[in-house]
């Protein structure tokens, strides 16, 4: 018999965990599922912009080999461009990494700085691939909170109170998944602060940072930090809709002397994987200069911004239901009356709307957030599909109660 790993023992991944896993038996079986489960455009009817389909066509036999290690020279200075633009300080072209999307980066950036008992320091709810590639990395996860009172901004106060003399890093994700919060200055700030004290690097995860609504503004948090070292995360996968392209980047910036030990980790484990997807290198000049299409979805009138209106509008009216609405990406985080629904185990309420009512979600537990009482919508889905998911949760939720089944 052999046995998986005992470092998967607590490592969690439940975007495509077990209740996804019983929908597609649904779903084998002849059952239609409304899904509202993974940020993931194009099975939405999002598509990637003519003029990067265009230019990688064009490319597509210069890309038959392997790129450098980091990546290709035009892709990585666009992404040195966009760095200026975003004001984050002290780049150059040899401080940008591509990656095969952000979470091969996560987890290579992870692999290079833990060490068994390092603490790092990842918010509640988060996107649970940064606690399973610390996790994984010998790391300690160490979860602080996110506010939903405060709009789900970090706890500033929670995160002085989690620190030890085991804490390496802190990492942020802004805009933020599962919730859609957009960080202001001032909180970005009171970060910067605790880790300029506690002297902590900063990963900063931003590939939400061109899908932001209502007129606000992404500020990315190394450009407060320039005598810091930070770490920021972005790609094309959601801003140009080329979620399977899996093109994303990390920009190294800030205090870069303090690093050079652990710059050279993330080279060397760069080295071994040989290069990103090279395709997909070639079009990020094309995608990050001129028009970004991305802005027509986000604006009134714009299929991201009515649907979240829509879903939003919807799900707040429903009784035992509240909602904080979220000002960026394309995910909310509802939260559950547990008394009201009975309900101790937010994985059964998930499976049991799923069996009931044919809706696939993720259940909060499947973030790192601790209580059995939320789960997270994406809302890329069309409005009428929205409509009839929040019609049937509604419903779902007239005559719910988990624990007197």
């Amino acid at each position: 018999m052999f046995k998986k790993s005992s470092k998967l023992n607590n490592v969690l991944y439940d975007v495509r965990g077990p209740v996804v896993d019983e929908a597609e038996r649904m779903e084998s079986s002849g059952v239609q599922i409304l899904k509202l489960n993974i940020g993931n455009p194009a099975p939405f009817g999002f598509r990637t912009p003519d003029e990067v389909i265009y230019d990688m066509r064009q490319q597509l036999t210069e890309c038959e080999g392997y790129s450098p290690a980091k990546g290709l020279f035009a892709a990585r200075k666009a992404i040195m461009q966009y760095a200026q633009l975003k004001n984050i300080p002290n780049v150059t072209i040899e401080d940008i990494y591509t990656g095969n999307g952000v979470s091969e980066l996560i987890n290579l950036s992870m692999s290079a700085l833990l060490d068994d008992g390092d603490e790092i320091l990842i918010p509640s709810p988060d996107y649970p691939l940064w606690t399973a590639c610390a996790t994984l990395a010998g790391g300690k996860a160490v979860h602080y909170l996110c506010d939903e009172q405060a709009d789900w901004y970090p706890d500033l106060a929670d995160i002085r109170k989690k620190i030890t003399r085991h804490t390496k890093a802190i990492v942020i994700i802004n805009p933020n998944n599962p919730t859609g919060a957009l960080y202001p200055k001032e909180v970005l700030e009171g970060i910067v602060e605790i880790a300029r004290q506690h002297h902590l690097i900063i990963f900063s995860d931003e590939i939400y940072d061109r899908l932001v609504m209502d007129g606000g503004e992404h500020i990315s948090i190394a450009s407060l930090a320039p005598d810091l070292f930070c770490v920021t995360f972005s790609g094309l996968s959601k801003s140009h809709m080329i979620a399977g392209f899996r093109i994303g980047w990390m920009i190294l910036s800030g205090n870069k002397a303090i690093a050079q030990d652990y710059i050279e980790g993330i080279r060397m484990l760069s080295n071994m994987r040989l290069c990103s997807n090279v395709p997909a290198q070639s079009i990020v000049q094309t995608a990050l200069g001129g028009y970004q299409s991305v802005s027509n979805y986000l604006t009134p009138g714009g299929r991201i911004y009515e649907q979240r209106e829509c879903i939003y509008q919807a799900l707040k009216d429903i009784p035992g239901l509240s909602v904080v609405k979220p000002k960026a990406a394309f995910y909310m985080f509802p939260k559950l009356d547990v008394k009201k629904f009975h309900i101790t185990n937010d994985e059964q309420f998930a499976l049991d709307l799923l069996r009931d009512k044919k809706i696939l979600l993720i259940h909060g537990g499947g973030f790192h957030w601790e209580q059995p009482d939320h789960f997270r919508v994406v809302y890329l889905p069309r409005i009428e599909v929205l409509k009839e998911s929040a019609d049937k949760i509604a419903d779902f939720l007239s005559y719910y109660q988990q624990n007197r089944r």
